[in-house]
């Protein structure tokens, strides 16, 4: 008998998948799955890696936007019912600094759930039960319209330069050795240039914490000054708003950043 998730998708996960379309970006193409749902997951898994996509898989909301933030995927496939926080939060917590395609796919049909998820910045929707095949179509449509991660800015500072597309920092004709940690900060701050980032934001994008009492956030900022800025005891870039967040500014400021 057909598994759950085969009904859901109207797919037997008997079916042989040779000849089906394969992706045609070039560089594979990494897709991140969100879904509540094992058997969901693994229809999606199987049938995306027989079409040549590498494959992440998240469970709930802080799953998925902690694996956004190091992953990078170019396309997500998001379920709205998840179990720690609702798919629009989702939604809107990845378009806080990402513009990476979102493809709904949700038992909701009703027209306001639709119209609100595309409205927090959804790309497309689909409703299940859904036919593969139109899934896998509108998914290389999203990523066809999708700019790609080549053409990311690079930001210039004063005293160091952030390439977002290469993903590196370079200080002084020199690469700057940045933990993993480190440059998720970085990289988020710096694809909000100008703007205030909460520190709440900050703690569930790149850790999946929503403890705004936690001090991570200051040691990891504290040592990111340490490495960029030219006097981290007087910050001119990464400068702190306190109570409410980071705020990441290219053309420098004097020591009118406040020290957490």
């Amino acid at each position: 008998m057909p598994s759950a998730s085969a009904r859901w998708a109207n797919l037997d996960p008997r079916v042989s998948l040779r000849g089906a379309p394969q992706a045609t970006l070039g560089a594979m193409s990494t897709v991140l799955v969100v879904d509540d749902e094992p058997p969901i997951l693994h229809t999606m898994d199987v049938n995306l890696r027989a079409r040549g996509y590498e494959v992440l898989l998240a469970a709930t909301g802080t799953q998925a936007l902690a694996l956004v933030t190091r992953r990078h995927p170019d396309a997500v496939i998001l379920d709205l019912g998840l179990p720690d926080m609702d798919g629009i939060d989702v939604i809107r917590g990845m378009r806080g600094w990402t513009e990476v395609p979102i493809i709904i796919l949700s038992a909701r049909a009703a027209e306001p759930q639709k119209i609100a998820a595309l409205d927090a910045g959804a790309n497309d929707y689909v409703t299940k039960p859904f036919g593969i095949g139109e899934l896998m179509a509108r998914l290389r449509v999203a990523l066809r319209a999708h700019t790609p991660e080549d053409e990311l800015p690079t930001i210039e500072t004063a005293d160091f330069t952030v390439d977002l597309a290469a993903k590196r920092v370079r200080k002084d004709g020199r690469d700057v050795r940045l933990t993993a940690t480190e440059w998720q900060v970085v990289e988020l701050l710096a694809r909000n240039s100008g703007r205030l980032v909460t520190q709440r934001h900050l703690l569930e994008q790149v850790w999946g914490l929503r403890d705004t009492k936690s001090g991570v956030l200051r040691v990891f900022l504290a040592t990111i000054r340490r490495k960029l800025e030219p006097d981290p005891a007087s910050p001119r870039y990464f400068l702190t708003e306190p109570g409410s967040g980071i705020r990441f500014v290219p053309e420098g400021r004097g020591a009118d950043g406040h020290e957490e």
